[in-house]
């Protein structure tokens, strides 16, 4: 029996390494960010790095794009004369219409198309690719291989920790009396992905308190659940991320840990120096 062509699709929200897309032949589409109303792919014109570089250098504003759909229907019709079917795995539809746009392009040139709305992004939706690839190439069932992912979503922990709230305000994720008091009190609100969306999970009051909430949030997990990585989530914060990943391996010397630069997508709301932790249960 002759083994299916699969092409593997994903956006800028996955969190993976040039090299392992290159290895793999993975076809990734880019979101784009928005500055001062100028527009850049996302890690094709512009890295994390530099984003954040100029979000904390530059006034003005800073937000986010979908790709269009041409760029989905121009990719699919290439496709379709190469592979057999495409497997897309796209950040959370609540966040980002990607998803959205992926299946309705291919349904326009007639691509068979099996697509997961991974209802989160960064470090659990790169996992979900890898796994994918992984259960795909040991000669698993296509819709095996699928419902697979898609209980995966239920397991996938995403934590976001903002320095402070400046561009939460400017997004309007936040008003400005909220900005004012959680500047006096120092409170940090810790965010979570879940279902799909952000939410406030918690807020506390110095940053001591941020790292030991998250650290116990990994040992309940960890309690139950096989957890073999965690990645240390970072805008343009070196030192914290550093200590956090300190932190982890204090407490997990035997899970490894990966420290990764926030997606941009995220970081235009959550703003320069957040932190956070991010995993998968198995």
């Amino acid at each position: 029996m002759v083994k299916a062509k699969i092409a593997w699709i994903t956006d800028t929200t996955a969190s993976l390494s040039k090299e392992f897309i290159e290895d793999h032949q993975i076809h990734v589409i880019p979101l784009h960010v928005v500055i001062n109303d100028e527009f850049y792919k996302e890690t094709v014109d512009i890295t994390e790095k530099q984003f954040y570089e100029r979000m904390q250098n530059e006034d003005g504003k800073f937000q986010s794009s979908q790709p269009s759909i041409n760029d989905f229907v121009e990719l699919y019709r290439k496709l379709k004369e190469e592979y057999d079917f495409g497997i897309a795995i796209h950040a959370s539809s609540t966040l980002t219409g990607t998803y959205q746009s992926s299946v309705m392009a291919a349904e326009m040139v007639d691509f068979k198309l099996f697509a997961i709305d991974s209802r989160t992004g960064s470090y659990p939706l790169s996992f979900m690719i890898k796994r994918g690839i992984e259960l795909a190439e040991s000669g698993r069932d296509i819709t095996e291989v699928v419902t697979h992912l898609n209980a995966l979503r239920d397991h996938t922990r995403l934590y976001l920790v903002p320095s402070n709230l400046d561009q939460m305000h400017k997004s309007g994720r936040v008003s400005g009396s909220q900005k004012i008091l959680a500047s006096l009190f120092n409170i940090k609100p810790i965010l979570a992905i879940e279902e799909g969306a952000a939410q406030i999970k918690e807020k506390v009051r110095t940053e001591k308190k941020v790292s030991s909430w998250l650290i116990n949030q990994l040992k309940e997990d960890a309690a139950v659940k096989t957890i073999n990585k965690v990645a240390v989530l970072h805008a343009n914060n070196d030192p914290k991320a550093t200590e956090l990943e300190r932190l982890v391996k204090e407490a997990f010397p035997n899970i490894e840990t990966e420290v990764l630069m926030l997606i941009t997508v995220a970081g235009v709301h959550t703003g320069v120096g957040t932190i956070g932790l991010s995993w998968v249960c198995e």
